[in-house]
């Protein structure tokens, strides 16, 4: 599998990593490490996330629980497609 990240995924990212950087920068650094590491994990199993219920394609559109973090992803072919990253107290888009 091939992964790539959308470009709000990217910055969903850098917006939290700084969020948690501000109070404690050493938790930030695990933390990112924590979400790629749980990220990573789809090029060998992309079926590991949960459907996302009201998703057009729920078993394509799925959600990867790493901790306090939800990733959204989009399986297509050989590719997964980090589309959002949110803490999961955050409103979901």
């Amino acid at each position: 599998m091939k992964l790539s990240y959308s470009r709000e995924a990217i910055s969903d990212l850098i917006r939290l990593r700084e969020f948690i950087a501000s109070k404690n920068p050493e938790a930030a650094q695990k933390i990112a490490k924590s979400i790629q590491k749980g990220i990573a994990q789809l090029n060998t199993f992309p079926y590991l996330g949960v459907e996302v219920e009201l998703a057009p394609d729920p078993e394509m559109i799925r959600d990867l629980i790493i901790g306090n973090y939800i990733a959204r992803y989009l399986i297509h072919s050989k590719h997964v497609y980090i589309l959002r990253v949110w803490h999961h107290k955050e409103e979901r888009l």
